[in-house]
């Protein structure tokens, strides 16, 4: 640590004793940190956010009394300044944007090293965002164009057989309105079933709505 510079103040609200002893040696080995709090549910956490603020927050998710989710939207609010991240096994979309739409500036899992949780608190504060891949991943994923299901081409007898077998026509009944024999009209029918991927005129006449056909 510069001569001078003071350490970063670091709190961590987990409920895990051994990851908490894992995290709490790991800041009083870096030279450039400080063990500031730690916190082991939301009511805890928050009866923190009354005193003076840290310099960096890490926060678990899934804690006894409640989501950490609660624990950054108020450190947000009241610590302004500190650099917020989480530390968590939870990888799913329910609590990976919730927390960083609340406040977290980095996502870490906890498979991550335990061996760079001093280097990720020095990126956060420094202004960067330690991120897992997977997370990372998860969040570019969703900035994606979705793709629209192709949809299935029935050629045009195709389609105005649909259209009848919509109305309620018979087989029969199509083959004299489209001027064909009934074989035709079931040709027409066994293409239009594997065009749409269906066994049935019920699951047929959806799919086709479904895909904007009819």
């Amino acid at each position: 640590m510069a001569t001078g510079s003071k350490p970063l103040k670091v709190t961590i609200v987990e409920d895990d004793a051994s990851f908490r002893g894992s995290f709490v040696a790991a800041v009083e080995a870096a030279e450039d940190m400080l063990l500031h709090a730690a916190a082991e549910n939301v009511a805890q956490a928050m009866a923190l956010l009354g005193g003076p603020p840290s310099d960096i927050l890490v926060v678990d998710l899934g804690l006894p009394d409640g989501s950490g989710i609660e624990v950054i939207r108020a450190a947000h609010s009241a610590w302004p300044d500190c650099g917020i991240m989480v530390s968590t096994t939870f990888a799913d979309d329910r609590h990976v944007i919730p927390s960083i739409e609340a406040g977290a500036a980095g996502y870490l899992l906890k498979d991550s090293s335990q061996s760079r949780m001093a280097d990720d608190i020095r990126t956060l504060h420094s202004g960067g965002s330690p991120i897992s891949p997977r997370i990372a991943r998860k969040i570019l994923l969703r900035f994606r164009p979705v793709e629209a299901p192709a949809q299935p081409l029935l050629s045009p007898r195709e389609q105005q057989a649909l259209e009848l077998i919509t109305k309620g026509f018979s087989y029969d009944e199509i083959a004299e309105l489209m001027g064909v024999t009934r074989n035709t009209v079931m040709t027409f029918v066994r293409r239009i079933y594997q065009k749409l991927e269906v066994s049935s005129k019920a699951e047929a006449i959806f799919e086709a709505r479904s895909h904007g056909l009819l």
